[in-house]
C-alpha cells in the first residue's frame, strides 16, 4: 500500500471522526424550531419566552466557546469526548423530567455549554487538514445527513405523542450514540502544539474582520431558523408535513455541504458570495408568499440550501485567514453569539409586527456578505492574506 493511499485514509478517518462529534454540538441548533416549537406548546410559553430559551441555550454555548483557544490543545481529546457526550445526554435527560419552565432555562444554558466543546474540538481536528472548503464541507454535510434523520422522526413520531419530553429522551439518546466517535477522534495535538494555549494577541486584523462579517450573517437567518417552525404552525402545516419540511431541508443542506467539499477551495470568490445572495433571497422570498405547505416547504428549502454554502464558505475563510488555527476556533463563538442575539431579537420583532419583520432581518444579514466580500476585494486577496500569515507562522 503507498503512503499517499495510507495518507488518504488517515484524513478520511479524521474528517469523518471530527464531524461526528461536530454533530453532537451542531444538534441544539440544527433541531432548534421543533424543540422550541414543542416547549412552546407544552409549557405554554410566546413567542418572546421561546426567543428568549434559545439565546439562554447559546450563552452557555458561548461560554464554553469563549475559553477553547486557552485550553484546547491541553486536554485529551478523547476524554473531552466522552465527558461532554456525557453531559449533554444528561441535560436533555434531565429537561425531560423537568415540570417548571423556569428552569429549563438552566438546563438549556447546560446543554449549550456541554454541547459546544464538541464543535470547537471537532473546529480544531479540521484546522489542520489541507482543503479548508473541502473539510469544513464535509463536517456540515455528516452534521446535517444526520440531523435530518431526527427531525423527520420528531414530529410525527415523538412531539406528536410524547411532546417535549419524548423529544429531549430521543436527542439524549441520539447524543450517547455519536458519543462512540471518540474511539476515532485523536489523543490530542502534534506533539509540537500540545499543552500549548494558543493567543489571540497576534491573530491579523483581516480575520477579526471575517469573524464579524460571519456574525452579521449570521443573526438575522438564525432568528429566522428559530421560528421556522412557528412560521409553518401559522400557516396550519401539519406534524407530519413539518417533519417532511424539515427532514429534507437538512438533507438539502447536507447536499450543499458535500457540494462544496467536493468542488473544494474553487468555489471561494466574490461570484458565490452573491449567489449565496441571490438563493436567500429568492427562499425567503417564496417564504413571505407562502399559504401553505408547499411555498412554504420549497421557500424553507431553497433558503436553507443557501444559508449552508455561505456557512461553509465563511467557516473556510476563517481557517484560511489565520492559518494557526485560532480564527477558526472561534467560529463556534461567533455562532453562538449569533445564536443569542438572532432569537431573542426574532421574538422581539414577530412579537411587535409579524413574520415579514422576521424575514426582513435575514434579508438584511443575508447582504453583508457579498458587500463585504466586494469591499475586501474578493477571496483572492483573502486568501493571500491567509497564506502570507501561513508562511510567517511556519518560520
Amino acid at each position: 500500500m503507498n503512503s499517499s493511499s495510507v495518507r488518504d485514509r488517515t484524513l478520511i478517518a479524521l474528517m469523518l471522526s471530527a464531524s461526528l462529534a461536530s454533530t453532537i454540538g451542531g444538534l441544539p441548533f440544527n433541531s432548534l424550531p421543533v424543540m422550541l416549537g414543542s416547549l412552546a406548546d407544552s409549557f405554554k410559553l410566546d413567542a418572546t419566552a421561546v426567543g428568549l430559551m434559545g439565546s439562554v441555550c447559546f450563552a452557555g454555548y458561548l461560554l464554553g466557546t469563549l475559553g477553547a483557544p486557552f485550553w484546547m490543545n491541553r486536554l485529551n481529546w478523547r476524554l473531552l469526548t466522552v465527558i461532554s457526550t456525557a453531559g449533554t445526554a444528561a441535560s436533555f435527560a434531565l429537561s425531560a423530567l423537568v415540570k417548571e419552565a423556569s428552569l429549563l432555562y438552566v438546563i438549556w444554558a447546560l446543554i449549550g455549554f456541554f454541547a459546544s466543546t464538541m464543535t470547537c474540538l471537532g473546529m480544531r481536528i479540521l484546522a489542520d487538514l489541507p482543503n479548508k472548503v473541502r473539510a469544513y464541507g464535509v463536517r456540515q454535510g455528516v452534521e446535517l445527513s444526520v440531523t435530518a434523520i431526527a427531525l423527520f422522526a420528531l414530529p410525527p413520531l415523538v412531539i406528536s405523542v410524547f411532546h417535549y419530553p419524548g423529544a429531549a429522551l430521543a436527542m439524549a439518546a441520539m447524543v450517547a450514540v455519536l458519543g462512540l466517535s471518540a474511539f476515532w477522534v485523536p489523543h490530542g495535538p502534534v506533539a509540537a502544539e500540545a499543552g500549548a494555549p494558543l493567543t489571540l494577541a497576534h491573530m491579523p486584523a483581516v480575520a477579526w474582520q471575517g469573524l464579524l462579517v460571519y456574525f452579521l450573517f449570521l443573526v438575522g437567518n438564525i432568528g429566522l431558523w428559530a421560528f421556522l417552525e412557528r412560521f409553518g404552525v401559522a400557516l396550519s402545516v401539519s406534524p407530519g408535513e413539518m417533519g417532511i419540511v424539515f427532514a429534507v431541508l437538512k438533507l438539502l443542506g447536507g447536499v450543499a455541504a458535500f457540494s462544496m467539499a467536493a468542488v473544494g477551495d474553487r468555489a471561494a470568490s466574490v461570484r458565490a458570495a452573491v449567489c449565496v445572495l441571490v438563493a436567500i433571497g429568492l427562499g425567503l422570498a417564496l417564504l413571505a408568499g407562502a399559504e401553505g405547505f408547499p411555498m412554504f416547504a420549497i421557500g424553507a428549502w431553497v433558503w436553507e440550501f443557501a444559508f449552508t454554502c455561505g456557512c461553509v464558505f465563511q467557516t473556510a475563510l476563517a481557517a484560511r485567514l489565520d492559518p494557526s488555527g485560532r480564527a477558526v476556533l472561534l467560529v463556534p463563538a461567533v455562532f453562538s453569539a449569533a445564536s443569542i442575539a438572532g432569537p431573542a431579537l426574532a421574538g422581539y420583532l414577530l412579537a411587535g409586527g409579524g413574520f415579514g419583520w422576521v424575514l426582513g432581518l435575514a434579508a438584511a444579514s443575508a447582504l453583508i456578505y457579498p458587500l463585504a466580500m466586494v469591499c475586501h476585494g474578493g477571496l483572492r486577496s483573502m486568501r493571500q492574506v491567509g497564506v502570507v500569515s501561513e508562511v510567517r507562522v511556519k518560520t
